[in-house]
């Protein structure tokens, strides 16, 4: 494996961003929520258009249904992402998804980045600070402190109450030096691990995240009423609006 330590601090990574858009919705009552319009757009082209500003970013290879191809390619033309180099269909798991996305970005992309279509709200900051991680760490995810207080139960009847001094909610992009992702989802697909992240997938080889500053503002829709703190936080945050 490469040791991106070494490299030289002027030149960057070349960062291929593969964002996961194949998901079924099944919580947004029939509507797929990455094509629904929040501040004159569709979800998926704002969280798209934020890695087309991202210098970080140098590629873009976007996962989904097939029956969503066409739909997705016209977003990338209409909003001019013209980082999307691929569309692809994704599988019928997460994983499987990611893997599909890792495997067919171009050979020039040393990072892979994986990111949730349905996080729109995502900074350049966020995706900078995971990337530069990631290009010294081989791992790295945005991650913010939990601050509720957490229980754990059986049967509707509280167990513990869990120390919540150490634990933290990750987002996404979750990046990561290419050869080892590939590896990591090659692993957990082979195996058949249930992973419930990109992450995990790593971290079962024994290869450590890094941690980097999340936001509160990065949420993930999924549920209705998150369409409705979706818009808000991007009529707040937006330099550009669509």
């Amino acid at each position: 494996m490469k040791n991106n330590k070494s490299r030289n601090s002027d030149v960057r990574p070349h960062c291929a961003a593969i964002i996961a858009a194949a998901g079924s919705s099944e919580r947004m009552a029939g509507e797929d929520k990455l094509f629904l319009e929040i501040c004159g757009a569709p979800v998926l082209a704002h969280t798209l258009a934020v890695f087309q500003r991202c210098k970080a970013i140098g590629e873009i290879v976007v996962v989904t249904r097939e029956n969503r191809i066409d739909t997705v390619c016209g977003i990338c033309a209409k909003y001019g992402i013209d980082k999307a180099t691929k569309v692809m269909v994704g599988g019928k798991t997460r994983l499987e998804s990611a893997l599909i996305g890792a495997l067919a970005v171009s050979d020039r992309a040393e990072l892979i980045a994986i990111h949730d279509g349905a996080r729109p709200c995502v900074s350049e900051a966020i995706i900078e600070s995971a990337v530069n991680a990631a290009a010294n760490c081989h791992a790295s995810a945005p991650a913010v402190k939990v601050s509720s207080t957490i229980k754990r139960a059986s049967g509707g009847l509280v167990t513990e109450t869990v120390d919540r001094e150490d634990l933290h909610e990750i987002q996404t992009p979750q990046v990561f030096t290419a050869e080892l992702i590939k590896a990591a989802l090659t692993n957990a697909m082979n195996k058949s691990i249930n992973v419930t992240d990109d992450c995990m997938a790593v971290e079962i080889l024994g290869f450590p995240v890094h941690l980097t500053e999340g936001s509160g503002s990065n949420i993930k829709i999924t549920l209705p009423e998150d369409l409705i703190v979706a818009k808000a936080l991007l009529e707040a945050i937006r330099v550009e609006v669509f």
